[in-house]
């Protein structure tokens, strides 16, 4: 039995599909806001503060291992319905959650594994939606937007461990936005440039001493619109360290507006 805990995104169904065509057997934990899940008979509505119902479910079913996938949002801690084990472990959760929300997740694998739970790769079904090294596109970057890559690489690689940025925008050899706290989507809408057109690149790699069974850089469809959107030109990612969704339509969209995708 695995156990999968839910957040936001479309890389939850994926796993969901992957698992159900191995006939393997399962339960999922659903902390998305809508309650995507709640029509799966082998789904439960639980509140990110009810960690003692989170593990009386796990135990019961003979549940060892667990798998993350998809965005927890950070939740209104005054409206939590807590448990006693929530009342519990709630300060260390509203601490961590100051840092961004992937800390969140790594301090309920914490809590997870003083009660002898495991917590597997996110990709342990899915490793096809990693991409491997090389270039997905028909364009390749060009010696100003390997400039451009380098640039922001080594931007990344300055960032203390502690930050939560697994994403930098550089344009014309200057750093022109780092991902904060809100995420890809908040960072890209402030480098919207109406001048300038295929111009610049989006690099996302893992964070330093990133915990790589979760919180993986996701890049899809809406990602490379987004992209397209404020002027860029490319994306590059970590070989094996990234989560890749809806690779043929992003692919077909990087070759009609002449993007690239590459994995360094």
């Amino acid at each position: 039995m695995i156990g999968l805990i839910f957040g936001e995104t479309n890389f939850p169904i994926q796993i969901l599909k992957k698992i159900k065509q191995k006939k393997l057997k399962y339960l999922i934990i659903d902390i998305t806001k809508g309650r995507k899940f709640k029509k799966n008979k082998y789904s439960h509505v639980v509140s990110l503060g009810q960690f003692g119902k989170i593990i009386k479910i796990f135990k019961k079913n003979n549940c060892k291992k667990v798998l993350f996938a998809g965005k927890v949002l950070k939740p209104n801690f005054y409206k939590l319905r807590l448990d006693l084990k929530g009342i519990y472990y709630m300060p260390r959760i509203i601490k961590s959650s100051k840092i961004g929300d992937a800390a969140i997740l790594k301090e309920i694998i914490k809590i997870l594994k003083k009660e002898k739970i495991k917590t597997i790769s996110s990709l342990t079904f899915n490793p096809e939606l990693s991409l491997k090294k090389g270039n997905y596109s028909k364009i390749k970057p060009s010696k100003k937007d390997k400039t451009d890559i380098m640039k922001a690489i080594k931007k990344l690689n300055k960032l203390s461990k502690y930050n939560f940025s697994q994403g930098v925008v550089a344009r014309d050899n200057k750093i022109i936005a780092i991902e904060g706290k809100d995420g890809t989507q908040k960072m890209l809408e402030s480098c919207q440039v109406n001048k300038l057109r295929n111009k610049g690149v989006l690099v996302k790699f893992p964070k330093k001493k990133q915990d790589l069974r979760i919180d993986l850089p996701t890049v899809g469809f809406e990602t490379l619109k987004q992209c397209k959107l404020v002027g860029l030109k490319g994306i590059v990612l970590k070989n094996k360290k990234n989560i890749f969704l809806e690779r043929n339509k992003c692919i077909n969209f990087a070759n009609k507006n002449k993007m690239f995708i590459t994995v360094k």
